[in-house]
Formats: C-alpha cells, sequence, structure tokens
C-alpha cells in the first residue's frame, strides 16, 4: 500500500505578542469585544460595555478614535442627522460621540481593572497620536482605512502590533496594504463590510487564502446577527473574533443592530473554546473513550 503523505490539514503561521497574549494558531482564540460607537458619547455606557465583554470571557475591547474634522468626510459634514439629542450636522454628531483623553484614561484604566486589554482604530494620523500617548498595547485598522496609505506609514512607525481588516477591499488593495505595514506584527481580518451580513457574503474560505497568501495570523471581525458564522471561522481556523457588541440591539445608533447583547457575546465565547477543545491535531489515535466500545464491538483485531 502506497504511504499517505502527512496533510496538515491548516496552513499555520506564526503568532504574535499582542500586550500580554499572543494571538496564532497555537493560541486561544483571542476573542474582541468590538465596542466602537456603541457608548454613544457616555463614559458608563462604555463601562458596561467594558463588563459584558470581561463578564463573557473576553480579552479585549476596542474603541474608534478620529479626528471629526479631518476623518469625516466632505460631502457629508453638512448633513442633517436626527440624533438623541436633537438635530446636528454630522460632523456635531462626529464630535459628540468621540471621547477625548481624561475619558479615555479613565475607560482604559476600567478595562484593565476588569483583566481586559484595549486598543482603538484610528481613523487618521493624529489619532495615532494620540492612542500612542495612551500607551495602547497595539492598533486597529478598520476595513474603511486599507487604502489610507498616510496612516498604515504612520501605525507601522508606532512598532506596535497591528490587527488589520480586510472588508470592502480588493485582494490587491490588501497587498498594498500588507506591504505598506510588514509582517511582521501583523494580524489580517477577514471581514465583509455589510451591516448585517447576510451568510452569502461571508466568503469564509478567505480565512485560508489570506493566510496562505501572506504567512501571517488571521481572524475574523464579523457584522452577522447571530453566532454561527463566527463558530464556523474559528472552525475554519480563525485565530481572533470580533464582534460588536451593545446592551441593548435596540438603542440608537448605526452598528447597534448588527452587535451582539451580553447574553450573546457569553455564548459566543462559550462555543468559542468548545470548538477549540474539539478540533484537535489531526493526529488519528485511538481515544481512551474508546477502548470499552472497541473490545465490546469489533469482532475482528488488526
Amino acid at each position: 500500500m502506497p504511504q499517505v503523505p502527512e496533510r496538515n490539514y491548516m496552513t499555520s503561521a506564526p503568532s504574535i505578542e499582542f500586550g500580554n497574549h499572543r494571538i496564532g494558531t497555537a493560541e486561544p482564540v483571542y476573542v474582541i469585544g468590538e465596542i466602537g460607537l456603541n457608548h454613544n458619547g457616555d463614559v458608563e455606557i462604555a463601562k458596561a460595555l467594558i463588563d459584558v465583554a470581561a463578564d463573557a470571557g473576553a480579552q479585549a475591547v476596542k474603541f474608534q478614535k478620529r479626528t471629526p474634522d479631518i476623518s469625516t468626510p466632505l460631502a457629508q459634514r453638512d448633513q442633517i442627522r436626527q440624533t438623541p439629542w436633537g438635530e446636528m450636522t454630522y460632523l456635531d454628531y462626529r464630535y459628540r460621540v468621540e471621547f477625548g483623553r481624561e475619558q479615555y484614561l479613565e475607560i482604559g484604566a476600567y478595562a484593565a481593572e476588569r483583566g481586559l486589554q484595549w486598543f482603538a482604530s484610528p481613523w487618521d494620523v493624529p489619532s495615532v497620536e494620540f492612542l500612542e500617548e495612551l500607551g495602547v498595547v497595539g492598533h486597529k485598522v478598520a476595513s474603511a482605512s486599507v487604502t489610507d496609505l498616510e496612516l498604515l506609514r504612520a501605525l507601522a512607525d508606532t512598532g506596535k502590533p497591528l490587527i488589520l481588516s480586510t472588508g470592502m477591499s480588493t485582494i490587491e488593495q490588501v497587498d498594498t496594504a500588507v506591504e505598506t505595514v510588514g509582517t511582521d506584527r501583523l494580524v489580517l481580518m477577514h471581514a465583509t463590510s455589510t451591516y448585517p451580513l447576510p451568510p452569502e457574503e461571508a466568503n469564509l474560505r478567505m480565512i485560508e487564502t489570506l493566510r496562505g497568501r501572506y504567512g501571517v495570523p488571521v481572524g475574523y471581525s464579523g457584522h452577522e446577527r447571530g453566532l454561527q458564522i463566527s463558530i464556523a471561522a474559528v472552525a475554519l481556523g480563525a485565530v481572533a473574533v470580533e464582534r460588536h457588541i451593545t446592551l441593548d440591539r435596540t438603542m440608537w445608533g448605526s452598528d447597534q443592530a448588527s452587535s451582539l447583547e451580553p447574553g450573546g457575546l457569553q455564548h459566543l465565547v462559550r462555543d468559542i473554546r468548545i470548538v477549540e477543545q474539539a478540533m484537535g491535531d489531526g493526529v488519528k489515535r485511538v481515544f481512551p473513550g474508546e477502548i470499552a466500545p472497541l473490545s465490546r464491538l469489533r469482532r475482528v483485531g488488526a
């Protein structure tokens, strides 16, 4: 009988240090509770969301940091928005929900108290500098920023580990982004930036495509309703999972409806840990629990 060649069902990639955690195929899945702007500019809501992430067993929470005058598209600045705080321009709304230094110091200290790492997606170069002054463990590149090479160069210059989402981007644009930031301290996140994400657009096989193309750890940033797609991403080798979290999906805000409520995040983390245990190492063996059935059921020995 010809010898069956050894087959690694999952292309591996080096793990990276991200603060006091490692992210990689041999490590526990790194779970990020994406708070984003779901705090609606309220520190107490942000703290409550930190509690949601910590109670569920996540490793980190993530925010978004903007300099509104720079990051707000010109065509949208003067558009009128109906908000819980009254009618205002889109630019004024962006300022209304943006946290400043003292607020980030407060929520950062609270996250540390709850045992979580925190970081953010900076949307412009001054926001990179702002976050660096606060000593974040790393940075996240939002899908919308994949083609912002000035921002990517500023992030690469920090020397910090980077998590880069690949939604709304062509593979050529991802190529350029990866070339700009380098692969030494990089985690890519497969993502499709449809809110909420329909299953037919999830394209989870991209996890292996990205890992094979760039040789870096690859995770999944999801915007779907429910848990199934995120769990499947872990089974396909995602080393990190990021999901938006909310106190209540009916709260005001564009990301609330596609976010996980506290019970949903708890179930997600629980199921991720079960899938991790179930994946095994791909080596065929007879497990201890099979010995009794083997002796009882197998009539012909080897």
